[in-house]
């Protein structure tokens, strides 16, 4: 059944809900369906030095009318006439494309840079980019996805934010909670749930939803929460976050959780706090209660944005005789180490030589390693690659090939204009991103960067005044 008189269907079950837990503020909420939802970006903090600078070089080059989300320092609202997806700045990873109330969560998490960090459901990349942007190429990141396909869309958006110390895995959370014993500075979780918050975005979760999925994702939060627990330091900071209304998923899971980690309290932060709702103690139900008011509720009706549940939580270790316990003995804990000979690296060198004017391994802290003629870059604070399912490991930079080395549409990504010896700017850029050549001075020879308005977008390989396109054939567009 749905609600009735509504521009959009939404179903009736959920509606009485929301009318039993908002009372006289349900009107409110209900009324917000009717409006036009906000639409939202980020800027790449690993491309502009700063706020002023993408605001400058936006109005310069990409013509369009940005406004600030309050929340979130890197965040802004667009127009949707705007389409900032189709310019080839996005290709280019200049910004990430976000609903505004999920920038939220990452800001509470307080992520600094050179730190390890876990983002244990990473699909299909928001959060994950924000984190690897407040890091600034410094650290660990550690994102995680189970699902083989998004784990896929994962690591091509860490490719296109050119990311180069983050790891992209595909596995279930308990075999990341078994290896990586209290070893992140900060863990989020970003819950897989049912998806109530983003009914008026998505009008296909209104259809996947139900009362059956809410308890079954509830559970599931339960577990990874657990998981979560045991990765995380002394000291740590967990933020979990849901996009949903459902107290089963929110301040009950949260409550659950806290009464059986007594390690772990609410840690309050004082931006959300101004900026959005606290939670509600009596939707936690049952006798045994957490005071969870210093947990955050995002409300499509109080902000310009869906709906979002976050709760800031910090790891004391030993407390009233209870902790995680580690399942394995930690100092025993194998880093990796690199699997590449001086002498498979002549090539690379060589190419580092003619068209680079930065020594990488020297910029970026990382191990040299090969998997089959894949040459990447993986971050010197990661464990072991062995065993694990690996979409990405670091930094991609290009492929082993008899007696040269070709580039990785990676590496282009992660490059700025001045850390290359030579770059073409390209004028007609939806001619290359469509896979045509365009036009180059007649005196470049060999590999180069290809930049549209100081941004690398990609690869070519000039002779005689023509650019060779290397843009890679799957990620071609016809716009």
């Amino acid at each position: 059944m749905i609600c009735m008189g509504m521009k959009m269907k939404l179903p009736k079950e959920f509606c009485d809900r929301m009318k039993e837990l908002l009372g006289k503020e349900y009107e409110q909420f209900i009324a917000s369906y009717e409006e036009e939802r906000a639409y939202g970006l980020r800027y790449n903090p690993l491309i502009f030095s700063s706020k002023e600078e993408f605001e400058e070089r936006v109005k310069q080059w990409a013509n369009l009318d940005l406004k600030p989300v309050s929340w979130c320092e890197e965040g802004f609202y667009y127009l949707p006439e705007q389409q900032p997806g189709r310019h080839p700045w996005h290709e280019g990873g200049a910004y990430y494309i976000q609903e505004p109330s999920a920038m939220s969560a990452v800001e509470l998490l307080g992520v600094q840079p050179g730190e390890r960090i876990c983002d244990l459901c990473g699909a299909p990349g928001g959060k994950t980019t924000q984190i690897a942007g407040k890091l600034q190429g410094t650290g660990l990141l550690v994102t995680n996805e189970f699902y083989t396909s998004r784990a896929k869309v994962l690591s091509q958006n860490v490719e296109r934010m050119g990311i180069p110390n983050a790891v992209v895995l595909n596995e279930e959370t308990k075999h990341l909670a078994q290896e990586f014993i209290e070893f992140f500075d900060r863990v989020l979780v970003d819950a897989p749930c049912s998806g109530e918050g983003m009914f008026r975005k998505e009008q296909e979760a209104t259809e996947q939803w139900s009362e059956e999925n809410v308890e079954l994702c509830a559970k599931r939060q339960g577990q990874i929460l657990e998981d979560a627990a045991c990765m995380l330091k002394s000291g740590g900071v967990l933020v979990y976050s849901t996009c949903t209304f459902s107290p089963q998923e929110n301040e009950m899971c949260v409550n659950r959780f806290l009464q059986e980690h007594r390690e772990f309290s609410i840690l309050p932060d004082d931006r959300a706090q101004k900026e959005f709702d606290s939670a509600r103690v009596d939707w936690v139900g049952g006798t045994s209660k957490v005071n969870v008011e210093d947990t955050y509720r995002l409300w499509p009706h109080k902000l310009k944005g869906e709906g979002h549940y976050i709760a800031r939580l910090v790891k004391h270790g030993l407390e009233e005789g209870r902790r995680t316990e580690p399942k394995k003995e930690t100092r025993r804990r194998k880093f990796v180490k690199s699997n590449v000979k001086e002498g498979e690296l002549k090539d690379y060198r060589e190419f580092e030589k003619k068209v680079l004017k930065v020594h990488l391994d020297e910029k970026i802290e990382g191990e040299f390693v090969l998997f089959g003629d894949q040459l990447y870059l993986v971050p010197k604070e990661m464990l072991d690659l062995r065993g694990w399912k690996l979409e990405r490991a670091g930094l991609h930079l290009g492929t082993r090939k008899k007696n040269r080395f070709e580039p990785s549409h990676a590496l282009a990504m992660y490059l700025k204009q001045d850390e290359v010896k030579q770059w073409v700017p390209c004028d007609e850029p939806l001619k290359y991103l469509h896979g045509e050549t365009i036009s180059c001075d007649f005196e470049q020879r060999g590999w180069t960067l290809v930049c549209v308005n100081g941004i690398s977008v990609g690869w070519g390989k000039a002779q005689n005044g023509i650019v060779k396109n290397h843009y890679p054939k799957g990620l071609r567009i016809c716009y």
